[in-house]
């Protein structure tokens, strides 16, 4: 910066000529609503497809994915991970067709998140 004795303010875009610093407003945004997709269990869909599923669509670990496949059979359904609407609806149905394709009634859906 060395000596130059230039007004100090005019670095600052938003600096007064009187030395105040000027207040921009920036809009409030709204965080976007989030959906979980959801696992449903059926007695047919093998437990090593579900766990594949988690991990290929999810990227989840072995550990996570065998935790959630547990609920979903266990507990009906589990939660494979929360998105926007528009990522969501694409997991959605990137894993019904997955599963249609290799002959397995797994399904999955969405839900909005509380």
């Amino acid at each position: 910066m060395g000596n130059n004795k230039k007004d100090s303010n005019s670095n600052y875009p938003f600096a007064s000529p009187e030395g105040e610093a000027g207040i921009q407003l920036v809009p409030k945004l709204d965080t976007p609503k989030m959906y979980k997709v959801i696992l449903l269990n059926d007695d047919y869909t093998p437990m090593d497809f579900v766990v594949l599923v988690l991990r290929r669509f999810f990227a989840k670990t072995e550990e996570q994915a065998t935790e959630i496949m547990l609920d979903v059979h266990k507990k009906g359904a589990g939660v494979a991970g929360v998105f926007s609407l528009e990522i969501a609806e694409m997991k959605v149905m990137q894993v019904n067709q997955f599963a249609q394709l290799n002959q397995y009634p797994l399904k999955s859906t969405l839900e909005e998140e509380a």
